[in-house]
C-alpha cells in the first residue's frame, strides 16, 4: 500500500539511507544531503526539514517546503518536495513539486500516484490557482507522469518544460494538508 509520509523522527533511519543514496543532481532534482552521516542528518539535516515545513528559519529567498518521502510497506521508494508557495525564482523555474524516484523503482507508477497524492495535499495548501512543474525535455518519462496528473504545458524553456495543473472546481479534501503562510512573494 503507497502513502506519503513528511519527514519525522520515527523513520529516520530509513530516511537517512534514503537521502544520502539520492543523487546530487538527476535530471534537475537536487539533493544538497547526498553523502551525508548519520550524525549530521539527526543533527542538521532532518530537523532543517522539519523547520522548513513549518516555514521556520528559511534562508532568503526560500519559502516553506514540505518534503513528503513515499512508501510502499515498508520501502521508501521516492522523495516528493512540496513548496507552499512561488517567489520569482519558483515561478520561472522549478514550481511547487519537485520528486525522484529510487532508481530500483521506476517504472512501475510510483511517481504518477505520488504525484496524484501530492497534488491533493496541494490543493489545501498552495494558494495558487495552479501547481507548477518544470520537467528536463530529457526526462520524457516525467513528463508523461505529469501529463498523466492532469498537467498541461504552459511553456518551454531550451531545456525544460513548464507544466501546470489547475485546481480542481472541487478540490479533494486531505485531512492531513497543513498550510503555512506564505505571505505576498
Amino acid at each position: 500500500m503507497l502513502r506519503l509520509k513528511e519527514a519525522n523522527w520515527e523513520d529516520a533511519e530509513k530516511e537517512h539511507a534514503f537521502i544520502a543514496a539520492l543523487p546530487r543532481d538527476e535530471n534537475g532534482f537536487t539533493n544538497q544531503d547526498y553523502g551525508v552521516g548519520w550524525e549530521e542528518f539527526q543533527a542538521s539535516v532532518l530537523p532543517r526539514y522539519i523547520r522548513h515545513a513549518k516555514g521556520v528559519g528559511l534562508p532568503p529567498g526560500y519559502v516553506p517546503c514540505t518534503a513528503y518521502f513515499l512508501w510502499d510497506g515498508g520501502e521508501i521508494v521516492g522523495l516528493f518536495r512540496l513548496r507552499h508557495c512561488l517567489n520569482d525564482a519558483l515561478r520561472e523555474g522549478a514550481g511547487h513539486i519537485g520528486y525522484s524516484i529510487k532508481k530500483g523503482c521506476r517504472g512501475r507508477g510510483y511517481a504518477t500516484q505520488g504525484l496524484a497524492m501530492v497534488l491533493r495535499k496541494a490543493w489545501g495548501i498552495v494558494p495558487e490557482d495552479e501547481v507548477y512543474l518544470s520537467v528536463h525535455k530529457g526526462n520524457p518519462a516525467s513528463l508523461r507522469v505529469q501529463l498523466k496528473n492532469g498537467a498541461y504545458i504552459h511553456h518551454e524553456g531550451e531545456t525544460e518544460f513548464y507544466t501546470r495543473v489547475k485546481r480542481p472546481a472541487s478540490p479533494p479534501k486531505d485531512p492531513y494538508a497543513s498550510a503555512v503562510f506564505c505571505g505576498r512573494m
